[in-house]
Formats: structure tokens, C-alpha cells, sequence
């Protein structure tokens, strides 16, 4: 059948997006750049957030970090814009094969045929 071997229900989002998330929520003035693993035992996964400030000055002046400073990236986290947001999406690989993965999954199932 169509579901055959399936046997598990699994979240929509990784662990490490939702840790992204509430990081980018706890602080409000801050922009997650990336986060990665830390530790994990058998109940809990750390994830370190990587967060920047787009409104400090040394920011804003920094050439490699002061394109977070633009509008278009706030809220990047929710968004899926960050790297594990990205791998979740199915948008890490580009090119052949990945034609139903832009500009989202969903979008893709809701075009007409």
C-alpha cells in the first residue's frame, strides 16, 4: 500500500530549528546566524545559537556579517532561512533532482499539474 513501512510519526521540524526558535524568541533585538551541536544524553539535545545584534555599530560596519543589518532578514529562524531550516526544507542541494523542493514542498503539491 501506499504508506507501507512507515511506522513512526516524526516532527515536522528539527530539534536544532526549534532550538533556533526559541533563541531568536528569548531575544528579540537579536538575528540567529547559525547554531550547532553541543552535547546530548538520553533525554536532551544542546545546541549552541550563534546570535548577532543587527543594530550594533561594529556590526553594521563588519563586511562579511552586514548583510544581516537588512530588513528582508529579519525573523530568518521562523522563516527556515538558517542552515538546519534549510536541511529541514530540503533546500541544502541545488540542481537536478531538486526540482520539487522549490520554492517549497507545499507549494510544489499545490501547483496545478
Amino acid at each position: 500500500s501506499q504508506r507501507m513501512g512507515v511506522n513512526s510519526i516524526t516532527g515536522r521540524k528539527s530539534i536544532q530549528r526549534i532550538a533556533e526558535e526559541r533563541a531568536s524568541r528569548k531575544y528579540p533585538n537579536m538575528e540567529v546566524l547559525n547554531s550547532y551541536w553541543v552535547a546530548e544524553d538520553g533525554k536532551s539535545k544542546w545546541y549552541e545559537v550563534i546570535l548577532v545584534d543587527p543594530f550594533h555599530p561594529v556590526i553594521k560596519s563588519d563586511k562579511s556579517l552586514n548583510w544581516l543589518c537588512n530588513n528582508k532578514n529579519k525573523g530568518r529562524a521562523y522563516r527556515g532561512k538558517t542552515s538546519a531550516g534549510k536541511k529541514g526544507r530540503g533546500i541544502r542541494t541545488r540542481g537536478k533532482g531538486t526540482e520539487k523542493t522549490r520554492p517549497s514542498l507545499r507549494s510544489n503539491t499545490c501547483r496545478v499539474q
